[in-house]
């Protein structure tokens, strides 16, 4: 049986593994793990490829968020606007400060912040808006730039899964106070464990990061505030060092492999192809159909039953999740991503993915959805 998983990190592993080999051992003799040159040549060298000036490294996208939101300094009775429709750590971060997520639906075709809805949640307590470029198609930043000037608030980019899109030709992570990036392994720029960065062109901010990702000390043994321990390591800085030249080329081909798909499943009935809004060029981190809620786990059981793996992110919008039922929302609050959530599905994608791979795909679902009952599958995007 043909075996074409979600997402397959090997094949980036053998094109680099040379490379990536030697230079890990070159950092396993020479003692430094923490902290060093490697770490200070990736921050320079990330930041010159977002277009900004300053770079903190960290532990993990989730705390390149919470380092931001601290450092602006936003905390108990703030709120911040994000969307329902996004990996917990988005307002799992904007929670652990102590200020409240409040949540503002998605747009229905691409999956993002419906930035037409932001300004009726604004509030006097209103600190930041924290867009989401999710899947790797950027979010509408001119607007939510027009918007946060208009009412004097912090705009902080989650740009975990979208590194090297751009809007307007200018890279997301550029347009906010602040721009967080996630280096898990399953990302465009993926490290071999975890790690995540955050980029700025305020010099305070970057420094007021630094300083609490590093125990809220600025002179050793001597702690300003509370801080956290989050760094980048040695290994990971030297691994993504090699691979951010790449990013480009590896982008390029998740573009291609899009196009593929919708050449390929543009005539199948019952599936919502995923769209960019004009102005914004998305790198792909997940190739995400729609089908059917009534049909979607059936079709996903037989693309397994046939060797393909796929994914459903997200099956539960944040504000249905048991952690932030104190928040008040209830079924219907933000009915976009209800029902995005019962109708999406991530098909296999990544750099190295062959035509022959992504024709079988489509067969299998094409095959899958014959003789189902269609109520979304006219409604092509």
């Amino acid at each position: 049986m043909t075996s074409i998983p979600p997402i397959d990190l090997t094949r980036q592993y053998h094109l680099l593994s040379e490379q990536v080999n030697h230079a890990v051992n070159k950092v396993l003799t020479s003692g430094r793990y923490i902290g060093g040159a490697k770490v200070k040549t990736f921050e320079e060298n990330f930041a010159a490829t977002i277009g900004r000036q300053e770079c903190v490294s960290c532990n993990s996208g989730t705390d390149a968020l919470y380092l931001a939101l601290r450092a602006l300094e936003i905390g108990s009775g703030d709120e911040v606007i994000t969307p329902p429709f996004t990996f917990a750590a988005t307002a799992e971060a904007i929670a652990i400060t102590g200020a409240k997520p409040v949540f503002v639906d998605i747009n229905a075709t691409t999956f993002n912040l419906d930035v037409e809805k932001i300004e009726a949640a604004i509030t006097p307590q209103t600190k930041a808006i924290l867009p989401v470029h999710l899947f790797g198609q950027p979010v509408k930043m001119t607007e939510v730039m027009r918007i946060a000037k208009k009412h004097h608030l912090f705009v902080i980019e989650d740009c975990a899964q979208a590194t090297g899109a751009t809007w307007h030709n200018q890279q997301v992570g550029s347009w906010g106070d602040v721009g967080c990036f996630s280096f898990f392994p399953t990302k465009n720029l993926g490290a071999c464990g975890d790690g995540g960065a955050l980029v700025t062109n305020n010099a305070s901010i970057a420094q007021a990061a630094r300083m609490l990702a590093n125990h809220g000390q600025r002179e050793r043994y001597l702690q300003e505030e509370i801080g956290m321990n989050s760094r980048l390591d040695a290994l990971q800085a030297t691994i993504l060092l090699i691979k951010l030249p790449y990013l480009e080329f590896w982008n390029k081909q998740r573009q291609e492999i899009a196009t593929r798909y919708h050449q390929l499943l543009s005539q199948v009935e019952g599936v919502i192809l995923p769209s960019v809004l004009s102005g914004g060029k998305g790198v792909w981190n997940q190739y995400t159909i729609r089908i059917d809620a009534k049909h979607r786990d059936q079709v996903r059981y037989q693309l397994q039953e046939n060797g393909i793996g796929s994914m459903v992110y997200y099956p539960l919008p944040l504000h249905l999740q048991p952690a932030y039922q104190s928040l008040g929302y209830q079924v219907g609050a933000f009915p976009v991503a209800e029902t995005t959530a019962q109708e999406v599905l991530s098909l296999p994608l990544f750099p190295g993915l062959s035509y022959q791979e992504q024709e079988t795909v489509s067969t299998v679902l094409a095959r899958s959805l014959q003789g189902l009952t269609i109520d979304v599958g006219k409604r092509k995007k």
